[in-house]
Parts: C-alpha cells; structure tokens; sequence
C-alpha cells in the first residue's frame, strides 16, 4: 500500500523568498505608497472633460436644474458600475485582458476595450500637443493672438479693444467678423486652410509634429516604471491643477460682470427636466467622465493590495469628480460673463465646449486681463496636468492588458515594450498633426468610444451579474472586503444600470448625426470609416466567443458553450494566501478536507478576513445542501 500523500504546508510558491507579509506579486508590481493608487484614480477620472464639457452641458440642459439628473444617473450608473470594474482587478489582480478568466467565453470584450483605449489613446495625446503649444506660446510679454495684423489674420480679424471702442461711439457689426484667438487657432495653429477636406490632409505642422513627439515622451518617462513611477507623478498632476483651478475661480469670480455667467451658468430651468433629452445627458457626462469601460480603472486596481478599502475609495473619487466638475463650471462661466460684458454681447454667444472653449473662446478672455501671459501659462498648465494623467491611465491600461497575457516574456522587458507601443501609436498619430488634423481627430472623437464603448459595458455587466453571477460575485466581494455589497449596488447591477446604457444606446442609434467640423460636412466613406471603427470593438465580442469554444473538445452547446463561459481554473486572487473557500481547491497541494484548517495553519492564526472566509465557506455549504435537497 502506497503512503497517503501529504500536503507541503510550509512552502509555497508565493513564500520561497521568506516573505509571508507580502500582498502584491512582486513580479507585477504594486502601487509603492497609500496613496497611490486614489489619486491616480482622482487624476484619471477628473480630466479635460470636466473643464469643457460639463458646463457647457449644464447650461444647455437646464442650469442647475441639470445637477438632479446627474446626481441621480451618478447613483444609478456611474458608481455601480465604477466600484465593480475596480472590484474585478482587484480582487484578480490581473488587466483588462487576463481577468476574463472570469469567463474565457467573453474574451473578446478584453479586446474591444484595448481597441477603443488605444484609439482614444492617438487623438487624446494630440490634444495634450495643442496644448502644449499653447504653453509655449504663452511664454511672452504679449500673446499672439491678442491683436490682427499677423501674417495669418485676414480682413474678418476684429479685436474686443475695436469692439469696445466701437461700442461706446459708434455700433460695430460683429456678426460677420472673426476674433484674433479663432483665427490663430484654425490659420496659425491647425493651418486648416492648406487643406480641403478629410480626404486632402495636407503637409504635416512640424511644430505640431514637434509637439506631439514632446507629449509622448513625456507620457513615456512617467509610465516607464509601470505604476511605480506613474504612481509618484500623480502627486502632482492630479493635485496641483486643483490650485490652478482656485486661483482662476477667485480671478474669475472678481470680474466684473462675473456674475451674469454665473446666473446663466446655474438658473435652474426646471422645465427641461421633462425632456428625456436631459436625462440621456446627464447619463452621458456620468458616463465618459468617470471613464468607466476604458479598463483604466480595472488596472489601476489591479495593483492594490487584496483587502484595499476599495468601497471607500469609490465614493471620494466618484463624487470628487463631480464636484471638481460644478467648481470649473464656475471658473469658466465667471471668466464667460466678464467676457460678454466686455465684448457687449449675451452669454449665448461666447460660450462653446470642446476644443473652441479650450483653444479660442478662454485664450481671448484671457487677453482681456492684466498679467495675461500669466493667467494663460496658468490655464494651459492646467489642462497638461489634467490631461497627462488621463493619458497615463490609458497607457498603463494597453500595457498591462498585453503584459499580463505574455508574463514570462513582456514582463522582464516591460519598460521597452512601453517604448514600442508609444512610438507605435505616435506614429499613427501622425496624421493628425496634418493641416487636415482636426478632420480626423473629430473623426476619432466621436467614433472611437462612442456606441462601441457602450455595448462592452453593458456586456461586462450582464456576464458578471447573470453568467458569473451575482451570488458569487457578491461572496468573492465578501472575501476580500469583509463585506456584502447591499442592496442597492445590488439591484443597480442587475436592472438599474444596464438598463439606462441600453437606453444610453438606443439613444445614440436613433439620433445618430454625421460628424461634421463648423461649416463641413464629413463625407460619406468618412462616415462609414468612423461607424466600422465602433463596430470593429463590438466585433471583438462574437470573434472572441469563437476562439473560446473552438478551443474546448467536445459538441458545440454541451461543451464548448458552457465549459467557456465557466471561469478558468485559475481564476481568482493571485497570492496563494488571499485564496480561501473555493479558491484553495485550485491550488496546488489543497488535497485535505478541511482546506480552509490547512491554509490558516499555513499561513498563522485567524485574522477578521479568516473569519470572513470561514462565513464563506458555511454559506456554500449551506446552499449546497439546499440544491441537494
């Protein structure tokens, strides 16, 4: 008779280096300090979205009649769906890609995700080299555009020191004029009059060119440690624009005239809220400001210890966001009011979002000011900061979805594998920095992460709550917070959220407009090109179901269906010591009955998420016993 074998309780992979305190697999990286990892979710979440779209959307959609929709969408949508992408890569440890183990069926929507992030991930750098741009060119005792007369102005050139003039003596028609600021950007800066169109892209701008390859590399050198390097950056990028921001709203907020932005900024019309219009607008803001989908924060929590507080977090970042995104409102509507004073005519007509709002509509208020360069330099440096941090989420998101499926061979090689993918994508974006560049960022703007975004969130959410389900999402939850989640994110997950992204889709598919840029329409291949490139994402999800069952033996439904949407017998926490009740039984040496006695002698004593794991463990029992009867 052969000796019974006996399970190895002292050495384990995960302890052969002596260190049983250890939480992060040291191969992967971890965040190196507390904070790390809340503000690079602070900076990721709080970006230029915040500064030029939110206010905009505020005041075309009722004022602060608007803050009830968003506050509700934000309770319905945006922190559900928010907490349960940074459960996911926490509670896995693994990137957008590798925590489909989940269920191998859904693969594909792993690849959807790093498709859409690496196309937001070309436009989105640009927008970082206009800026950047902007900064140099604030680097001087008078702004460039400030005045006509320059080489690139033409006869519709009309200054606000004209306007002003003309006002108090004779009444000057400004309808068929253009001011300093639009003409530097679209003659100086895009030079889009070397081009026709979409098809006709031009030569390049080498200080664009320029600009971009700067914007790069300074991604590149803050994202060349992984986490451990982007991790201490953010102390800075996600703090300091919150003091550029004060110091611009107390500026702001002394102008005179500031107040009548203000009031047109948060007149609650109350009447909008019966229009559905409103609601899917809300929605929308909650939903790309959060910047759920884009995996970003399915990897940054991927490299939190197991037991981060990551519920807390949720609610400081979440309702950070919006409340940095009410205090812009006010920095740049105060800023607006003065402006319409100044140049004598309503609100309405100066305010704009997007790129006018940040490269032609702010740069003339800020002419309007003593010190001007300053308050310029102050303004653009806040937008790179916003910015940055953004893009530096997007890039560690790429990267650690590809590292983690090829660990043994990228991880060793991770800081080179970072350089390919941003000369790569550089390379790419080339083409916007054409003197037709802004048609195709446009162009990649409203496809890119568009209807194709959508449908991989709603898809996350429906495999976790209905395939995986909920149950046992609920308990890994439990396992590594102590906690249940309640009812609410509950009922939110089931019904509440993927309901409203259906609603959010069904929406953009009915009032789908073709893209256009001021006065040009986009051609018809250009639509097409821009539609295939979301369906291209979606496409993602079906390929990927194929891949999964052609890879399982046996008949298609039986076999290869439900055995690939079953999660991989790896799934789970990554460090063996995080791997109770369930979990144990796929690891190696977990032959004993009672594997959850054989994990805490392993590893000590019985500590409170022991306890939690003992819970666990009674509660399978118990409903296995239920199913039996």
């Amino acid at each position: 008779l052969t000796q019974p074998v006996t399970p190895d309780l002292l050495v384990s992979p995960s302890s052969q280096d002596g260190d049983l305190g250890s939480e992060c697999p040291e191969d992967r990286g971890n965040w190196t300090g507390r904070l790390d990892f809340l503000l690079s979710c602070i900076g990721y979440c709080v970006g230029l979205g915040n500064v030029w779209r939110f206010p905009y959307r505020a005041y075309t959609n009722g004022g602060g009649a608007f803050l009830v929709p968003y506050f509700i969408m934000l309770a319905i949508c945006g922190i559900p769906i928010f907490f349960m992408e940074l459960s996911l890569g926490q509670f896995s440890s693994l990137g957008p890609l590798a925590v489909w183990k989940i269920s191998p069926l859904f693969k594909g929507v792993g690849m959807g995700t790093i498709l859409i992030v690496s196309l937001v991930a070309i436009y989105y750098n640009m927008i970082i080299a206009y800026v950047l741009f902007y900064l140099f060119a604030s680097l001087t005792s008078d702004l460039p555009w400030q005045h006509c007369g320059n080489w690139w102005n033409t006869d519709l050139c009309l200054d606000h020191h004209v306007i002003k003039a003309g006002n108090s003596t004779l009444p000057v028609n400004i309808s068929n004029t253009v001011s300093p600021s639009e003409e530097y950007w679209s003659r100086y800066v895009l030079h889009i009059q070397g081009s026709s169109g979409i098809g006709d892209p031009g030569r390049i701008r080498w200080n664009l060119c320029l600009c971009l390859l700067l914007s790069w590399t300074i991604v590149y050198l803050c994202i060349l440690k992984g986490v451990k390097s982007s991790g201490k950056v953010v102390y800075f990028t996600a703090t300091f624009p919150y003091l550029i921001l004060v110091m611009l709203l107390i500026r702001g907020v002394t102008l005179e005239g500031a107040w009548k932005g203000i009031q047109f900024y948060l007149t609650p019309q109350f009447d909008h809220l019966l229009s559905s219009k409103v609601w899917i607008e809300a929605a929308l803001q909650i939903f790309y400001s959060l910047g759920v989908g884009f995996g970003g924060l399915l990897t940054f929590a991927s490299y939190n210890t197991f037991h981060q507080n990551i519920y807390r977090d949720t609610f400081i970042v979440t309702l950070g966001n919006a409340i940095t995104s009410i205090l812009a409102g006010f920095a740049i509507f105060s800023v607006l009011g003065y402006m319409s004073q100044e140049l004598g005519v309503p609100v309405n007509q100066v305010a704009k979002a997007g790129p006018g709002l940040a490269f032609v509509v702010y740069p003339q208020a800020m002419t309007m000011l003593p010190l001007s360069p300053f308050w310029s330099f102050l303004f653009f440096f806040m937008l790179l900061t916003l910015g940055l941090d953004s893009q530096f989420a997007f890039m560690e998101t790429i990267v650690t979805a590809v590292t983690d499926e090829f660990p043994y061979y990228l991880r060793p090689k991770k800081a080179s594998f970072s350089a390919v993918i941003c000369i790569a994508l550089f390379l790419m974006g080339l083409i916007l920095t054409t003197e037709g560049g802004m048609y195709w960022l446009v162009l990649l703007d409203d496809y890119s992460a568009g209807f194709g975004l959508m449908v991989v969130v709603i898809t996350t959410c429906l495999v976790v709550t209905r395939v995986y389900g909920m149950k046992r999402f609920c308990r890994d939850i439990h396992m590594m917070l102590g906690f249940k989640p309640g009812p609410y994110f509950r009922a939110c997950w089931m019904v509440l959220s993927p309901a409203t992204m259906m609603a959010l889709l069904v929406y953009n598919i009915v009032k789908y407009q073709p893209s256009e840029y001021g006065n040009y329409r986009f051609p018809t291949w250009a639509e097409v090109l821009g539609i295939l490139m979301g369906v291209l994402s979606c496409l993602m999800i079906p390929m990927g179901m194929v891949v999964a069952v052609l890879q399982e033996e046996g008949t298609l439904w039986e076999v290869g269906v439900q055995q690939a949407s079953r999660p991989a017998m790896d799934w789970g926490p990554s460090l063996e010591e995080n791997r109770t009740g369930m979990y144990v039984a796929s690891l190696a040496g977990s032959q004993s009955p009672k594997p959850l006695m054989v994990h805490m002698r392993k590893y000590g004593g019985i500590t409170s998420y022991e306890n939690t794991a003992i819970e666990v463990d009674r509660e399978m029992e118990e409903e296995d016993e239920e199913e039996s009867m």
